[in-house]
């Protein structure tokens, strides 16, 4: 029995009306100039006796015989990244396999699969969004090209929990293509509730620069992950490449599997990081490639354990060697199986959590940065502070909700319905740029202007563009004044003000709005955050006026690149059918993909390098312009 679907290519305009598909068979969708219709069955898995189906029915073209949720071996479940430029989520999963308690967490345990005679052709997922733990149910049908799984899926293919938990994941987004490009961060935060943090490598290598002493900070940096490799997800990021230096493209993201340090035949000391691409590819061809050159500095014995562990797509590098090369750092905070964080700084745990919703209302309660005479006017909140302790405050903004049942708008929950979100905020476009600061008082009844008008204790460096901002502060006790704020003013938003304590806290409502004007601050707004994603080789960013982007494809050799800004040719997609696990209406709907670029295509440098190479040594080109990881 098969159940046709005809769709527009996975990576095209998104349909202005989207039929549900659990109600049609068939779902006219736009095409895009690069690739025509393709027609895309989606068909059962094998059914096993016992099933409250006929067992005698044959399933033809299944995808395998014998489908397995999760892997006896954790190689067997690494992930590898398909056509969808969702690189970023990717990272993020792989923290769920180095701590069984957080898979749980969102795989509840005890499910029936489909070797089990209760099974009925799903599954249910937790996902963290803004303030709760969302249940998710999906069918098991998955998109498929040529026979195989276009999406993301595991090392050993028979293994479904990855592109299971991806349709999750695009239910909750609405669909596949608001997946599209992303921040590690964010997905971190929906897959475990709770805080990650980015470093920049390039603002270390200056901030060392000015304070001479070349290097200090970031070779912290690297020693600091050494030591929390164990605990946590580290990631990785190209946000542009090196001049003549372009292996690792742009905006792509990458999983820091492991870091080493060793002995070197000199007696100096070597950190090595294992880095891994999701595109499942071995492509580097640094000095630590196999063969390389780097190797000689070491003992044999060393060089075999390394490079007999490295998996497919994994490679090493030295520090130097990741410190030129990768723009920014992502790690997840740990944690226990209690469900407390852990300080990336102290490792204390984080055991005391305090949470709020708050709202900025234009003409109300949206005051703007310190720059603005209306600052007083913003949402405040009482800390108390009951005995010293390491604080991480963090405000989460809550993506805008548009009236339901609008045509092309995608779903998200919200209470316990799905509600419409706007496409916007799916592309991070209608985030604003937030900050927060914390002020001492002595007590609860003060003179707000007056308060406001001193430094504060603690707060954010500056305004960003980014879905959650956080602070970190060592704390006395008392009553401290939490003021979140947007950098500009009248600007509607809802926020979430999360504390984080190693010591016992309390949060509540502050005081009212004060009237009074406190001094001009010079406070500033950095630029909305590259997010990362990728298309695949020559297809059109639709978003980035009209201009086809060159991004790299995993794996696909590289045209010859022209002049300065020459875009590559584009070229079509070859119709393939799709298939899937099961044939029931899927719960998330597989739409065209779109770009999340909002500013124009980068302009391409003319230069080249050897050292990151496809099959054959065949150049990739680099990772698509948009501002997101894929």
């Amino acid at each position: 029995m098969l159940v046709s679907l005809e769709m527009a290519s996975l990576l095209s305009k998104t349909s202005q009306e989207r039929p549900s598909l659990a109600c049609k068979y068939t779902v006219s969708m736009e095409t895009s100039a690069w690739s025509p219709v393709l027609g895309a069955p989606w068909l059962w898995p094998q059914r096993c006796l016992g099933s409250t189906e006929s067992a005698s029915l044959a399933w033809k073209e299944e995808i395998c015989a014998t489908p397995r949720l999760f892997a006896d071996n954790p190689q067997e479940g690494q992930v590898k990244q398909g056509l969808l430029g969702d690189c970023w989520f990717l990272c993020a999963c792989a923290a769920l396999q180095k701590s069984r308690h957080l898979l749980d967490q969102v795989f509840p345990p005890g499910q029936p699969s489909w070797h089990d005679h209760t099974y009925r052709g799903s599954f249910t997922c937790r996902v963290w969004q803004f303030g709760r733990w969302v249940e998710v149910t999906i069918d098991d049908r998955l998109p498929c090209l040529a026979g195989r799984l276009c999406f993301s899926r595991c090392q050993r293919e028979d293994v479904f929990w990855l592109p299971l938990l991806e349709k999750v994941y695009a239910k909750v987004y609405g669909s596949y293509e608001h997946l599209w490009a992303g921040q590690v961060a964010d997905a971190l935060v929906d897959l475990t509730g709770g805080l990650a943090e980015r470093w920049s490598l390039r603002d270390l290598a200056r901030a060392s620069s000015q304070q001479d002493r070349p290097g200090g900070s970031e070779h912290r940096t690297c020693r600091r992950l050494l030591s929390l490799k164990d605990r946590c997800l580290i990631s990785c990021s190209v946000l542009s490449p090196r001049a003549g230096a372009r292996e690792l493209g742009e905006f792509h993201a990458f999983i820091v599997s492991d870091l080493r340090e060793l002995q070197g035949r000199a007696g100096q000391s070597i950190l090595l990081l294992c880095i891994q691409n999701p595109w499942g590819r071995r492509c580097w061809q640094g000095p630590w490639r196999e063969g390389g050159e780097g190797w000689s500095r070491v003992d044999p014995a060393d060089e075999s354990e390394l490079l007999s562990q490295l998996q497919e797509g994994e490679f090493w590098v030295e520090e130097e060697e990741f410190l030129q090369e990768f723009d920014e750092v992502t790690v997840g905070f740990p944690i226990t199986e209690a469900g407390h964080l852990q300080s990336l700084y102290s490792g204390k745990a984080l055991c005391h959590t305090q949470e709020l919703p708050g709202a900025w209302v234009k003409g109300q309660s949206a005051g703007g940065c310190r720059n603005n005479s209306g600052f007083p006017s913003n949402p405040k909140f009482w800390l108390r502070v009951s005995e010293p302790s390491e604080v991480f405050a963090a405000v989460l903004q809550r993506p805008r909700v548009c009236a339901a049942g609008q045509a092309g708008r995608a779903r998200a929950p919200v209470g316990d319905r799905l509600a419409s979100r706007s496409p916007a905020s799916f592309l991070g476009e209608d985030y604003q740029a937030v900050g927060l600061h914390i002020w001492k008082v002595e007590k609860r009844r003060v003179s707000l202007p007056r308060v406001l008008s001193t430094p504060p204790v603690a707060g954010t460096v500056c305004h960003a563009y980014d879905r959650e901002v956080h602070l970190r502060c060592e704390l006395t006790p008392g009553y401290y004044l939490a003021v979140p704020s947007t950098f500009l003013k009248d600007v509607p938003a809802q926020f979430l003000l999360r504390v984080f304590s190693s010591g016992r806290v309390s949060l509540s409502a502050g005081p009212e709005r004060a009237t009074s004007r406190p001094p001009v601050c010079l406070s500033r707004a950095v630029p909305s955050s590259r997010r990362l994603g990728a298309l695949p080789l020559g297809r059109p960013c639709p978003r980035a006026s009209g201009r086809p982007c060159s991004c790299g494809a995993p794996g696909e050799p590289a045209r010859q690149q022209g002049a300065v800004g020459t875009l590559p040719p584009t070229r079509a997609t070859p119709a393939s059918p799709c298939r899937s696990l099961r044939a029931q209406a899927p719960a998330a709907s597989v739409s065209p993909c779109v770009n999340t670029a909002r500013t124009p295509s980068a302009t391409l440098s003319a230069s080249t390098s050897s050292r990151f190479q496809g099959p054959g040594g065949a150049r990739l080109r680099p990772a698509c312009c948009s501002r997101s990881l894929c």
